[in-house]
C-alpha cells in the first residue's frame, strides 16, 4: 500500500468521495455509505479523518477489510503527517474516572449482583443502554429473572457432605463449573480488552467459553489468547451468503472449536427501545450530511452490526451444517417440546432453552419454565438423561442456587451472558476471575445444604416447581436485580423555553 498524507484524507469529506482512517489505513468508503448497516450518517461524521475510536468497540479488527473489495483500500496514512490531537477530556470523561476510582474493592463484591450495580454506573451510557435492552416492554427480561424464584428447593439432611464436587462435563468437554460463558456482543464497549477477559479467565479457571459472532476481539484474536487445548464453542448468526458461513465455520473447527450453537432465535433482532433512544442522543452529525437522507436512523447499535443475519434459515438448512462440520451442532433459542423435538431428530447434539437474554420476542416465555414440558416431551424418544443429546438454559442466572434448579430439573448446565459480561465491565480479567470464585462459593455451601455430593445427586424431588408457570400471585421481591434494573423510558421533550 502507498503512503497517503493526512491531508489527502481530508480532501474527501462528503457524500460523493468518502474516505476515513481505521488503523491507520486509508478506505474509499463512497460507494459502501448507503449499504453499510449502521447508516451513513455514522461514516459521514468521520469523513476526511480517523474512525478508529468509533469503529473499534462495535466491530472485530477484521471487518473492514473482509467487507470492502481491496480496489478501496486506498493506503497507510503518512505518520510524519500526522497532527496529534489532544483530545478533550469531557465533564462526562472526569465523572466516569472519578467513578472508576471509587469503585468497591474486588474484595467487597460478593456476588454478581453487584458486578451489574458497578457496570451500570461505570459504563459509558450508550454501552449500558446496548447490554442492559431488551425487547419492546422488556417483560422477558424481567420474568428470566422472576422464574427462578418461582422454584423452591427441598432439601435432603444427614448425609455426609464433607467433599462436595460441582465440576462437569459439557459436550465432551471438562469444565470447573456446571456453567459455560453465553456469547454476548460487543465486548470492547465495556472494556479496551473485550472478550479477551474471558477468554483469558476462562482459561485459567477450567470454564468453557461460546465465542460470540458479533465479538469485537476477531475470532483469530480470540484463539490465539486462548491456552493450548483450551475448550471453546462457538455462537453463530448464520450469513445470507453460505459461502461466508461455510469458511467461518470451517476455520473455527480447524483451530479446534468443539461446538457451534447456532442461534435460531433471531431471524431479525428485536427492538431493543433503550439501545435505540440513544441513536437520538448527542451526534448531530457532520456538516456533509446536512440534506440528506440517512437510513435506519430510528435504529441501535443491535440492528447496525446484525443486516447480515438470515431470516430464511429453516429446518431444511440442518442437513447442510451436518455436512460441512463434526463440530457438535446446537441450537440455540428453542422454546417449544415440538421444536425440540424436531431437533431431536434432526440428529442434532442438544439445544439451548434461551429467549436471547429477553431481547428478541417480548413476553416470551423463560428457559426455566420452558424446561419441564421439553424435558418430559424429550423422555418420549426413550431414556433420559440421553448422553448424546444435551439441553442448555441460559437467561436470568445470577446465583449458584439458579444453575442448581435447573439442573434438577434436568438441565445439563447452564450459561450466563450479562453476569460475567459485566464482570468484565466493571473490573477487567480479574473481575471474570472473581466472579467464577464467587460462583465456586455458591455451589460448594448450596450443594451442602442441599444434601448433594455431586451434581449427579441432583435430583427432581429437590426442587417444587409446581408454582413455576403461576405468572401471578405473591412471592419475595428481588431486591437485588430490582435495584440495577433501569426502567424504560418515554420520548422526551428538547429543552426550550415554554
Amino acid at each position: 500500500m502507498s503512503l497517503v498524507s493526512s491531508a489527502a484524507v481530508a480532501e474527501h469529506a462528503s457524500r460523493d468521495s468518502c474516505w476515513i482512517v481505521v488503523h491507520g489505513k486509508v478506505y474509499d468508503v463512497t460507494d459502501f455509505l448507503d449499504e453499510h448497516p449502521g447508516g451513513s450518517k455514522i461514516i459521514l461524521k468521520y469523513a476526511g479523518a480517523d474512525a478508529t475510536e468509533a469503529y473499534e468497540p462495535i466491530h472485530p479488527p477484521n471487518a473492514i477489510t473482509d467487507n470492502l473489495p481491496t480496489d478501496k483500500h486506498i493506503g497507510t496514512v503518512d505518520p510524519d503527517t500526522v497532527v496529534k490531537v489532544v483530545k478533550e477530556v469531557t465533564e462526562e470523561d472526569k465523572r466516569r474516572q472519578a467513578l472508576l476510582d471509587a469503585r468497591p474493592p474486588l474484595d467487597e463484591i460478593i456476588n454478581l449482583h453487584d458486578f451489574e450495580a458497578v457496570a451500570k454506573a461505570v459504563l459509558p451510557p450508550k454501552a449500558w443502554a446496548y447490554y442492559s435492552s431488551a425487547s419492546d416492554d422488556e417483560i422477558t427480561i424481567r420474568e428470566n429473572r422472576a422464574a427462578f424464584q418461582r422454584v423452591w428447593f427441598r432439601p435432603r439432611i444427614l448425609r455426609d457432605v464433607t467433599s462436595v464436587d460441582w465440576s462437569t462435563t459439557i459436550l465432551g468437554q471438562k469444565s470447573s463449573l456446571p456453567v459455560y460463558i453465553s456469547a454476548t456482543a460487543l465486548g470492547k464497549l465495556g472494556h479496551p480488552d473485550g472478550e479477551l477477559n474471558l477468554t483469558r479467565a476462562a482459561g485459567k479457571h477450567g470454564v468453557i467459553q461460546m465465542i460470540p459472532t458479533l465479538a469485537s476481539c476477531s475470532f483469530d484474536e480470540i484463539l490465539d489468547a486462548a491456552l493450548p487445548g483450551q475448550p471453546l464453542f462457538l455462537q453463530l448468526y448464520v450469513n445470507r451468503d453460505r459461502e461466508i458461513t461455510k469458511k467461518y465455520v470451517q476455520h473455527a473447527e480447524k483451530r479446534g472449536v468443539k461446538a457451534l450453537f447456532i442461534t435460531v432465535d433471531a431471524p431479525q433482532l428485536g427492538r431493543r427501545e433503550k439501545d435505540m433512544r440513544m441513536k437520538f442522543v448527542g451526534d448531530a452529525g457532520a456538516k456533509v450530511q446536512e440534506g440528506q437522507k440517512d437510513i435506519k436512523q430510528d435504529q441501535g447499535v443491535a440492528r447496525a452490526i446484525s443486516s447480515f443475519i438470515d431470516p430464511s434459515l429453516s429446518w431444511k438448512d440442518i442437513p447442510w451444517f451436518r455436512s460441512i462440520t463434526n463440530m457438535h451442532i446446537i441450537l440455540k433459542g428453542v422454546s417449544t417440546p415440538e421444536d425440540a423435538l424436531l431437533a431431536y431428530d434432526a440428529g442434532l447434539q442438544g439445544i439451548v432453552l434461551s429467549n436471547h437474554g429477553g431481547r428478541q420476542l417480548d413476553t416470551a416465555r423463560s428457559g426455566l419454565e420452558n424446561l419441564p414440558p421439553i424435558i418430559a416431551a424429550l423422555k418420549t424418544r426413550g431414556p433420559w438423561p440421553n448422553p448424546n443429546f444435551s439441553v442448555f438454559i441460559d437467561g436470568g442466572v445470577r446465583r449458584a442456587t439458579d444453575v442448581l434448579k435447573a439442573l434438577a430439573m434436568g438441565a445439563s448446565a447452564v450459561g450466563i451472558g450479562r453476569g460475567f459480561l459485566y464482570a468484565f465491565a466493571s473490573y477487567g480479567q480479574e473481575g471474570v476471575e472473581k466472579s467464577f470464585q464467587i460462583l465456586r462459593e455458591e455451589f460448594e455451601m448450596n450443594l451442602r445444604l442441599l444434601g448433594a455430593r455431586n451434581l449427579s445427586e441432583l435430583t427432581p424431588d429437590m426442587v417444587d416447581a409446581s408454582g413455576l408457570h403461576q405468572h401471578v400471585g405473591l412471592t419475595p421481591p428481588d431486591n437485588l436485580f430490582n435495584t440495577t434494573y433501569q426502567p424504560l423510558r418515554l420520548a422526551e421533550f428538547r429543552d426550550a423555553k415554554l
